[in-house]
């Protein structure tokens, strides 16, 4: 045997370099409506935030819907084809979007964009235009989350395919920091876009990112055993779990399982779907929100070096931190020798703190007249929500069977999607009327649609106190599931 042929190949890390361009991607397109909304789509589609409520709370919903049944599809159509799909579908979703005047012009029976901007606010003309591109862009929402879902399925199996077990959390660490990565992009390329060529090229350029990304896929992609660019040796060492793997899925098959009607007879199934409800919310309205806050609060649109430094920042405190959440319970575990489900109720409470920062995002900014406490604030509860949701996600395997961990993670996303439904919703009624209502609406000092805000982040910085509290009520210590 050649000395080349004994050398190991690295195919696996190529493909694990396209999961993390996939999901930068996917996080970069889930962001182009809310880094566009306040400057450009809002005033030509005389929206209001009760509209845009509308549809952030749609998407939320129907992408935990989707989520359910995406990884089934990506099973059943194979991981090459289904991550193909996929991303095909939720990058035409997002190019769609540009679409959306132009067919609201049409269908409303105006000349042209132009004229739709023009037409007197509160007029019939303008309810009719509101109205219409809301419906238009909920379609395209819904086509961008049903692909979206898809990719997380997708990445997952391509890992399991291709690493070995010892592997896989560090691949999966890798192509998960797409989404850190596609939230600190975001900021510094979709505003100028948008300003340079109008906000349609913003939808069409980022979306069409994805269909390049499905050249390389379809070139690149082959199961590890056919894949002309793994030889023997990585071969050999991507299967090295098989056998201890075959065993483990004989154990699984002789494991009995609860099936979903069942799940809800038990109160750890209940405080899974607790700690999701109120808090996933909390995630996506920072999300979605917090361009429209900084140019609303401090007339710092998405398009200024300011509202993309303070956007960007944001995120870059996210992920920093955030790093940190999967180490605290074991520490906890290592050095103070707790039970695993004690050290990581221990540090999901400690993380529960953090968003209480939240609390004076709106009283520091408007007292010193400045947003970079906000985004410092609010930085910080985002990173208390990553090294939570990471904590949470553990608690069901601490508490089921393998055979229902699946089923569980699938009913608290439902409740997750539920929970942010709600609070999008909420939250884009209760901005439009605190606007609406002006000094007439009165919250701890605040008025107007700061008060609004103030709510808001009231709610944000205590949910997850609110959270952890009911899912200690519900299991105070330990205690697994039996069947």
């Amino acid at each position: 045997m050649s000395t080349q042929n004994k050398l190991m190949t690295n195919w696996r890390w190529w493909l694990c370099s396209l999961l993390f361009v996939a999901t930068t991607v996917n996080y970069l397109d889930r962001q182009v409506l809310s880094l566009t909304y306040e400057e450009f789509i809002k005033p030509e589609f005389h929206w209001t935030d009760a509209h845009y409520g509308t549809i952030t709370s749609f998407f939320s919903i129907f992408y935990a819907i989707a989520c359910l049944f995406a990884g089934k599809f990506v099973d059943w159509m194979g991981t090459k084809k289904g991550y193909l799909i996929a991303i095909g579908v939720w990058s035409g979703g997002a190019c769609l979007h540009a679409a959306c005047g132009w067919a609201t012009a049409h269908l409303t029976g105006m000349d042209s964009v132009a004229a739709m901007r023009a037409v007197e606010i509160g007029s019939n003309a303008a309810l009719a235009i509101s109205t219409t591109s809301v419906y238009l862009f909920l379609l395209c929402r819904g086509i961008l989350a049903l692909g979206e879902a898809g990719n997380f399925p997708a990445a997952i199996k391509v890992t399991a395919e291709y690493f070995p077990k010892k592997d896989r959390a560090f691949a999966t660490s890798i192509f998960n920091a797409g989404a850190s990565v596609g939230a600190l992009a975001a900021p510094l390329c979709i505003p100028p876009l948008a300003k340079a060529f109008g906000w349609e090229w913003a939808f069409i350029i980022i979306g069409g990112l994805g269909f390049i990304w499905m050249f390389f896929w379809a070139f690149m992609y082959d199961k590890p055993e056919t894949s002309k660019h793994v030889n023997a040796a990585e071969l050999e060492y991507i299967h090295q779990d098989d056998a201890a793997e075959a065993a483990e899925k004989a154990a699984l098959a002789s494991e009995k399982t609860i099936p979903m009607i069942k799940c809800f007879g038990y109160r750890q199934t209940w405080a899974f779907i607790a700690g999701k409800f109120f808090t996933d919310g909390v995630w996506w309205f920072f999300l979605f929100w917090a361009p429209s806050y900084f140019s609303n609060q401090f007339h710092a649109p998405a398009t200024s070096g300011l509202g993309q430094g303070l956007i960007f920042t944001l995120y870059a405190i996210v992920t920093v931190i955030s790093i940190f959440g999967g180490y605290l319970p074991k520490l906890f575990v290592e050095k103070k020798g707790m039970h695993p489900y004690s050290g990581r109720m221990l540090a999901m409470l400690i993380f529960a703190f953090f968003p209480i920062a939240a609390l004076f995002a709106q009283p520091l900014g408007i007292r010193f007249d400045n947003p970079w406490w906000p985004t410092i604030l609010i930085g910080l509860a985002g990173a208390g929500h990553q090294a939570w949701s990471a904590n949470l996600f553990s608690t069901v395997g601490d508490m089921f069977p393998k055979s229902t961990v699946a089923t569980i993670t699938g009913i608290g996303a439902m409740a997750g999607g539920i929970g942010s439904m709600i609070i999008q919703k909420v939250a884009g009624n209760l901005f439009t009327y605190a606007e609406n209502a002006g000094a007439a609406f009165r919250f701890m000092g605040f008025e107007g649609k700061p008060a609004g805000y103030f709510i808001m982040f009231c709610f944000c910085g205590l949910a997850y106190l609110i959270a952890w509290t009911i899912m200690k009520t519900l299991v105070p210590k330990y205690r697994p599931v039996e069947i």
